[in-house]
């Protein structure tokens, strides 16, 4: 067991006073047998008018933040601590019969998995799918872990890491086509490639730890970090990290779930002003253990 403490900043800085729409903010973990949330705490300047709490579609915990007037700043600060356990590897927990891929899911748990399985971004020509499909084999069966394992590691082994200063997320074909991205662009490429194999799959948002980030091969600290689940019969939601190669929780704090990246961003908001009125932004996220 490990006890986690993270810092995260951001900060916003406009050339004059702007009025706020509404701001979202995703950064509590939701309490759970691997994760034990400990404290949260958000501290908003200019002071808001209200926060309110709610939970998304998917559970999570999302603060909604009404601001009083206009400002030449936005700051937001949260902390929070957590008891965070690693997880044994994903061989010894598949039922039977879902070691071996293909393999079906339960008809009971289908219609909640149906929207993880659909494909949601075009592939025309079959390019996401035809990738997926050579981590299977010449025989079209292999062992399931084996599969989702390889194409993980595929996606750390290949692809280069490469920050991007524009919002959003690339495309699966963007990203097999470029060899690169940033973390939430291999976790959905990862997940529609397992989502073409048939595997229900879902995007997590959150954070890593790393233990010596100047010295680190570990790619994703001093920012949010995404990765995906997937789901297998008996095991339940796995944690797939492509851009890392990390299978399991180890080192990964979840924050949030969702069906696509676009449903679960840290932190969300608009202004009311010309696009020239904003000046900069400057995020900081520290991720600490505790003796």
């Amino acid at each position: 067991m490990t006890v986690y403490s993270v810092r995260h900043i951001t900060h916003y800085s406009y050339k004059r006073p702007v009025a706020f729409g509404q701001h979202r903010v995703l950064f509590r973990p939701r309490d759970s047998f691997d994760q034990r949330l400990l404290d949260a705490t958000m501290t908003i300047e200019p002071e808001p008018a209200q926060v309110r709490w709610i939970h998304d579609v998917f559970g999570n915990c999302i603060a909604l933040v009404d601001m009083n007037g206009p400002s030449d700043h936005l700051r937001f600060e949260t902390n929070i601590r957590l008891d965070h356990t690693p997880q044994v590897p994903i061989e010894f927990e598949i039922d039977s019969e879902a070691l071996t891929y293909p393999f079906s899911y339960d008809e009971e748990e289908k219609p909640d998995l149906v929207c993880t399985i659909a494909r949601y971004y075009d592939d025309p020509n079959g390019e996401v799918a035809q990738w997926a499909q050579q981590f299977v084999g010449a025989g079209a069966t292999g062992q399931t872990g084996h599969v989702l394992m390889t194409l993980c590691f595929a996606i750390r082994q290949s692809f280069v890491y490469a920050r991007r200063v524009e919002r959003g997320t690339q495309t699966p074909i963007q990203t097999l086509q470029r060899r690169q991205g940033t973390c939430r662009d291999f976790a959905l490429l990862m997940m529609e490639a397992a989502r073409s194999l048939g595997f229900a799959a879902r995007f997590v948002t959150g954070y890593i730890y790393v233990p010596d980030r100047d010295g680190s091969t570990t790619l994703g600290g001093g920012s949010t970090h995404a990765w995906c689940q997937v789901y297998l019969p008996g095991a339940g939601w796995v944690e797939f990290d492509p851009t890392n190669g990390i299978v399991g929780n180890r080192d990964l704090i979840r924050v949030g779930v969702a069906r696509d990246p676009r449903q679960a961003i840290p932190l969300w908001g608009s202004y009311d002003g010309n696009a020239e009125d904003f000046d900069d932004m400057v995020v900081q996220v520290n991720v600490t253990t505790e003796p």
